[in-house]
């Protein structure tokens, strides 16, 4: 089995004026952080950096950097609308 890759993304604290339909309409996709220890973290990331770095990787491991805070977390969960290929949310749980 190979070795998964670390891939870097970009975050920011999730806009609390914005409900999430708001945010995918802006090109962001609403996501989740949670883990043992710690509580859990609501975030927004681009949509299309997204899809663009799990394109070939849905398994990697990635270090998730929200301000000064950096993360290594898998995906838990992915929300997808299968009809518009749209991501819905995003779970992701410390690795």
């Amino acid at each position: 089995m190979a070795e998964s890759t670390i891939i870097k993304l970009n975050a920011q604290e999730r806009d609390t004026n914005m409900n999430p339909r708001q945010l995918r309409a802006a090109g962001l996709v609403p996501a989740t952080v949670y883990g043992k220890g710690m509580e859990s973290k609501n975030v927004q990331i681009c949509a299309h950096e997204f899809e663009m770095s799990t394109r070939n990787d849905r398994d990697a491991v990635f270090e998730l950097v929200v301000g000064k805070e950096k993360f290594k977390v898998v995906i838990q969960e992915l929300q997808k609308n299968y009809s518009t290929n749209q991501i819905l949310n995003i779970e992701f749980k410390l690795a």
